[in-house]
């Protein structure tokens, strides 16, 4: 109703800047704790509804830089993308800035059209596991390692037991699963366009600019100019986002959701879990 009054009135009074809402998916995907925030499905939720909620956008875009993260949850945001531009009949434009990896490129495939710096880093198709092992450690600090459990595998890959044949071909197998599904998920996504190489499911991931030779993604850009030149100088990119609670302003990164006491009380997780997030970026080098 508003914007059929305005185009009675004269002049810019008149004038309806289209709008292209855009939500920004940062940082490793997984699960969230009072001093870490984390991209799953639950934070950026509401962000997604709001943009679909604009009804005279020509499309929604995402803006992507994640090297990866939760299977799961990578999923989850990848559906809940399509369902919701399935509902709304919107286009989805994905733009990638550093990196759009392994969980990240997942998500990035619920674009309709991918477009990316030459200089991002794309691919990634592959499932890793990674932890460590203390067995030596033990004996040489004489500390000993006391596990009862119900269930002859319920203590399968303790990082303080040693390994068992048996059950790392197992991880594997789960592995093999999930790569599987990603695998399926990129044909299906794309592929009437993907290139033939060896290499494009292997784990290893390449430049923008070869992505795009591989099929991977589909043109070269930037978010600002590539919505100006398909819906018009006059388009106006608006972000759309969660807001911070007043005490996370403080704290980069935090989510203090679950107040101090909590914060304090998982510090030691928290700090794990920021060192595992830092080791997923230094992968690609940021």
């Amino acid at each position: 109703m508003l914007n059929k009054l305005r185009s009675y009135l004269p002049g810019k009074l008149g004038k309806v800047r289209p709008i292209v809402p855009v939500v920004r998916l940062h940082g490793a995907i997984g699960a969230a704790s009072p001093l870490k925030s984390g991209l799953n499905l639950s934070s950026v939720e509401d962000a997604l509804e709001i943009a679909f909620s604009f009804k005279e956008a020509p499309a929604v875009a995402l803006s992507i830089n994640s090297p990866g993260g939760s299977p799961v949850q990578s999923h989850l945001i990848f559906k809940r993308i399509r369902q919701l531009a399935d509902e709304n009949n919107k286009q989805i434009l994905v733009f990638v800035e550093d990196v759009a990896a392994s969980g990240g490129y997942m998500i990035a495939l619920a674009g309709d059209d991918i477009i990316v710096d030459p200089s991002s880093i794309v691919g990634s198709i592959g499932v890793v596991s990674a932890g460590f092992g203390f067995t030596e450690l033990l004996e040489k600090t004489g500390v000993q390692r006391r596990v009862y459990a119900s269930g002859d595998k319920k203590v399968t890959l303790d990082p303080f037991s040693p390994e068992i044949k048996e059950d790392i071909e197992h991880l594997k197998t789960l592995q093999h699963e999930i790569h599987e599904m990603f695998i399926d998920m990129v044909k299906s996504r794309r592929g009437d366009v993907l290139s033939d190489d060896e290499n494009l499911f292997s784990g290893l991931f390449w430049t923008g600019a070869k992505a795009r030779d591989l099929g991977l993604v589909d043109g070269l850009g930037d978010l600002h100019s590539t919505i100006h030149e398909r819906y018009g100088k006059e388009t106006k990119v608006k972000f759309v986002g969660t807001k911070k609670r007043f005490l996370s302003r403080f704290i980069p990164g935090a989510n203090l959701q679950g107040g101090l006491n909590e914060a304090a009380g998982t510090l030691p997780a928290a700090t794990l879990a920021t060192l595992e997030e830092k080791s997923l970026w230094a992968k690609f080098g940021l």
